[in-house]
């Protein structure tokens, strides 16, 4: 007799992750070990240190997955694993291993698009939520995170969801921009936490940031050509902007400085950091941060407004954000539009989210072939 209980593995990026759900809204265990500390050193993701990691976690995290449940292997209906997109040798850790896994335990195995997991992050909440809290459909979801900006119209069906993308990146993803122009003022990594508890202490509109009009090109022959300029967004500029701004006004002293005084507190955390920031590179970070999310908030809800949204999605590591959550909240307000974020817990990557998208692909018995692999640029829906 089925039970509904799916465990969900995601080694995308650099958190190795695995969760137990039940019927894709009660998450039984959800277990992420982060690898920050491995990569913090070098500012950013190393893909080869992030394989050996996943190597190194992937057992004991699917072990303490299964002892926060409270479950064993033949309680499972399924095993999903995510399949893309992602760093190549990070996927194939999660991918063989399930892989594997689902062969010796005789369990069928469910491929994820790790976008996908975002958007069933907030679904999977949302889904235990009843009367007018319910989220209302057809929804547009955006999906914002280090290594994603992306805008889908999300649709539920009798047995499968569908998925339009109306909104990308053309370069930078917002987390990307936020992890980069942290790194470059000399603060901590990630980026995206830094940032959000220094910027209320700086004045958002000190440095005047702007965006242009982003024109696609008429030559591609993808999906994306579909993509309406207005729903383009662009984050390789502004971290120019923010280095011409230093390099102008001769910071560099500065923030090397700061670097050298956070090496010495190891281990600090950012709310904690304010003291060796000054006032000039408070102002630099508010203003980036503000103009950033000011770009998002526009275009996403000019997109959800001309597609008839009847919600709004607002998933990923950058969601996570405080000033986000709040000028997305407020505008959805004035609008009319309901909207839902995941608990910060879901907003960064994890496993409960990718057991929750499988659910639907279970009932439908939409399994993976056995010769399943890593798709590092799998794309979500047309």
């Amino acid at each position: 007799m089925c039970s509904g209980l799916i465990l969900g593995i995601e080694s995308s990026c650099d958190e190795t992750a695995a969760a137990v759900v039940r019927g894709g809204t009660q998450t039984l265990s959800n277990i992420v070990a982060s690898q920050i500390a491995t990569h913090s050193p070098y500012g950013g993701v190393v893909p080869e240190l992030a394989s050996r990691e996943h190597l190194r976690n992937i057992v004991p995290v699917v072990r303490a997955a299964f002892a926060e449940a409270k479950v064993c292997f033949e309680d499972l209906d399924a095993i999903a694993v995510t399949e893309g997109p992602g760093l190549a040798g990070a996927l194939l850790v999660g991918i063989s291993y399930a892989k594997a896994l689902a062969f010796a335990v005789d369990k069928p195995l469910i491929a994820v698009n790790h976008l996908e997991g975002h958007i069933h992050a907030v679904l999977l909440e949302q889904a235990q939520l009843t009367g007018d809290s319910a989220l209302q459909l057809p929804a547009l979801a955006l999906v914002v995170s280090g290594g994603h900006t992306h805008l889908y119209f999300a649709k539920q069906h009798v047995d499968h969801w569908t998925y339009r993308n109306v909104g990308r990146t053309v370069d930078d993803a917002a987390g990307e921009a936020f992890d980069k122009v942290a790194k470059l003022l000399g603060l901590g990594y990630p980026g995206g936490p830094w940032i959000d508890a220094l910027a209320p202490h700086g004045n958002p509109h000190a440095v005047p940031f702007s965006f242009a009009q982003i024109k696609p090109k008429a030559h591609r022959k993808d999906s994306h050509q579909r993509v309406a300029a207005s729903t383009l967004f662009s984050f390789s500029g502004i971290k120019t902007a923010v280095l011409r701004y230093t390099q102008v006004r001769k910071m560099s002293a500065g923030i090397e400085e700061r670097r050298r005084k956070l090496r010495e507190h190891s281990g600090i955390r950012p709310a904690e950091a304010l003291e060796f920031v000054d006032e000039q590179t408070l102002n630099l970070i508010a203003s980036f941060q503000r103009a950033v999310i000011d770009d998002l908030r526009r275009k996403t809800f000019r997109a959800a407004e001309n597609l008839g949204a009847a919600s709004l999605i607002v998933s990923g590591g950058v969601a996570a954000n405080r000033e986000l959550r709040t000028r997305f909240t407020a505008e959805a307000a004035e609008r009319g539009l309901r909207i839902a974020f995941p608990s910060l817990a879901l907003s960064t990557d994890n496993a409960a989210m990718i057991a929750a998208a499988a659910w639907p692909k279970f009932e439908a018995g939409d399994f993976a072939a056995p010769t399943v692999t890593a798709d590092p640029a799998l794309a979500l829906g047309r």
